[in-house]
């Protein structure tokens, strides 16, 4: 993968609201808007033609301007887009597509550990919520791995949900990673990425009162905390070559740890 791959803050921001805004109409349609509303004019056209050009080079927007993965106006942190991309309020329809979405990254990550050869793999988010994580992976019994599966069809930032139980499995559990898993419009992965323990654990909240504590935190994980590939603190679970690895999130490639 080369560095002149690698998506810039302003062609990542075209290319989010590309993905927003093809969703209602058409390429030329949206580029006049990108043109000429104020709204967007912190950008040049330059930078939003290429902000379409890599999510075509990507394989996320197909030619005819049809997006292959979507991302949900509630997920629009982009400040000049604030007016215009209202809350999306929870429903019925929301929330079975956001577990579709993550159904489809863990079943993608564990056809690539079979494929991949790992002898055991085991599905245990379909037994019970209580493991505080999604899959179980090992070669040996020094090579285990508890890994809790975030996926997202939003290719241009990595944003996960993370619960007081998953967070206090991490500190328990050194075999525990979390895998990001970017998922495509057939539900296969075009990106698989493993996100810092020790980031997570500066992430979350803070109890402050015996009254009260976190459940639940909405993280929009830095790139610095994300590393191409999967991997626990101290084997690879797969060989980078058997993982996609789109320069997604303003990936660098950099190694993981060997196994």
């Amino acid at each position: 993968m080369s560095m002149q791959s690698l998506p810039t803050e302003a062609t990542r921001r075209a290319a989010r609201r590309w993905l927003t805004e093809l969703r209602v109409a058409g390429v030329p349609r949206v580029r006049v808007l990108f043109t000429h509303h104020p709204r967007y004019s912190d950008l040049t056209p330059a930078q939003y033609a290429e902000g379409l050009a890599w999510l075509r080079r990507m394989g996320m927007v197909t030619m005819a301007g049809r997006p292959v993965v979507e991302i949900s106006a509630s997920e629009v942190s982009d400040p000049a887009l604030a007016a215009a991309a209202p809350l999306v309020r929870w429903n019925h329809a929301a929330a079975e597509a956001k577990r579709a979405i993550g159904a489809a990254g863990e079943q993608a990550l564990l056809q690539l550990l079979r494929e991949g050869g790992v002898p055991h793999v085991r599905h245990v988010a379909v037994e019970s919520d209580a493991y505080g994580y999604d899959i179980e992976a090992a070669r040996s019994g020094a090579e285990r791995a508890h890994i809790e599966v975030k996926s997202t069809t939003d290719p241009t930032r990595l944003v996960i949900h993370f619960t007081r139980h998953e967070y206090e499995v991490m500190m328990t559990e050194a075999e525990w990673c979390l895998a990001a898993v970017l998922v495509g419009g057939d539900g296969n992965a075009l990106c698989v990425a493993t996100v810092d323990r020790d980031w997570l654990g500066s992430a979350v909240p803070q109890d402050r009162a015996k009254c009260g504590r976190w459940e639940s935190a909405r993280l929009e994980v830095p790139v610095h905390a994300i590393t191409q590939g999967l991997a626990t603190g101290t084997w690879r679970v797969l060989a980078d070559h058997l993982l996609p690895r789109s320069p997604v999130w303003a990936l660098q490639p950099s190694p993981l740890v060997s196994a």
